[in-house]
């Protein structure tokens, strides 16, 4: 055997050593946030679905959750590689969709379901958004990124003309939910707002006799709305057949099985999330008929082609399909 068949063995070897795309399969990485909207994921964890439907494609598939507060943060870790899909609102899928197209490309993925946001206040005097004052502060997940932040902005476009779209922004700060609640609740901070999601909402509707619904999310939307979506990079789509297919089946078994067994759902929720908050509130919230558990995304394009119109985003959708990867599971999502 002369030199160059020696190096050509040797770099054969060195080849078939190395992890093939087909080996990169049955990995994920799955970042969520705080609230019932990640039920889907939770019963998934919960009953380990994504694993059993990766063993129906021939794949053990290795997933690791991660728990991370405001969209800014979860798009940060999608785009550094430390997350493989990220758990956020429409706002935060069509900042970085609109970032990385032509390049990373994002897209969605799947939705979690429709769920009403209340943006809750404890303050008597305030019955409307337009009575809100100086004095007046709002927790949300991420300032001017999150789902929450954005429909707010939408809401004041409504009430004082596009051009007044931030109006309400310097009244806003970055509080994950569970905070935010636990100081409503108490009412011993200068918090004394909320635009707050599933379960934490419900609770500080009944924790304290203040506290009242200023704004509906639907009312904004003009109806229901997948508020909160998954979205992924495609590239870990395209590399990563097998475990994409494993975890959107394993989410469309979670939703039958919600829709199902709405207590299992409950007990998946306080399992995973090893909380204190009460079955029977979280019964009714999962049981609540404004809520939908489903994977194709409801009624996104209107905040979406808004976000284009205030300048927040570059290109313009012209179709929900724009921003949501093809795939049968939510072939009839808008």
């Amino acid at each position: 055997m002369n030199l160059t068949t020696k190096l050509l063995a040797l770099a054969t070897a060195l080849t078939l050593a190395l992890p093939s795309k087909a080996q990169a399969e049955g990995k994920i990485r799955v970042a969520e946030q705080f609230g019932v909207v990640y039920l889907l994921l939770n019963v998934a964890q919960d009953q380990k679905l994504i694993e059993k439907h990766g063993k129906k494609q021939g794949i053990d598939v290795d997933v690791d959750w991660v728990k991370l507060s405001g969209g800014a943060v979860v798009n940060d870790a999608l785009l550094s590689g430390s997350i493989n899909v990220a758990g956020a609102g429409v706002g935060p899928l069509m900042t970085i969709w609109d970032r990385t197209k032509g390049r990373q490309n994002v897209r969605g993925i799947a939705s979690l379901g429709s769920f009403p946001y209340y943006l809750v206040s404890t303050n008597p005097a305030v019955k409307t958004i337009a009575d809100f004052s100086a004095k007046d502060r709002i927790a949300l997940p991420a300032v001017t990124v999150s789902v929450q932040a954005r429909i707010l902005q939408m809401a004041a476009a409504k009430q004082w003309g596009v051009a007044e779209f931030k109006k309400l922004d310097p009244l806003t700060q970055t509080v994950p939910h569970p905070d935010a609640a636990a100081a409503l609740i108490a009412g011993k901070t200068e918090l004394n707002g909320h635009f707050a999601a599933p379960p934490f909402q419900q609770l500080e509707l009944a924790g304290n006799p203040n506290a009242h619904v200023v704004l509906d999310s639907y009312q904004v939307l003009g109806g229901p709305s997948s508020a909160t979506v998954l979205y992924a990079t495609e590239k870990y789509v395209k590399d990563n057949p097998k475990t994409y297919r494993a975890f959107i089946d394993a989410l469309v078994e979670a939703a039958q099985y919600i829709a199902a067994n709405p207590e299992g759902a409950a007990d998946a929720y306080l399992r995973v999330n090893k909380g204190s908050v009460d079955r029977a509130l979280l019964l009714k919230v999962i049981k609540d008929p404004k809520t939908q558990f489903s994977v194709a995304p409801q009624n996104t394009l209107g905040l979406a082609q808004f976000l284009h119109q205030v300048g927040a985003i570059k290109n313009k959708p012209a179709s929900w399909r724009d921003y949501f990867f093809a795939h049968p599971a939510i072939a009839n999502g808008s």
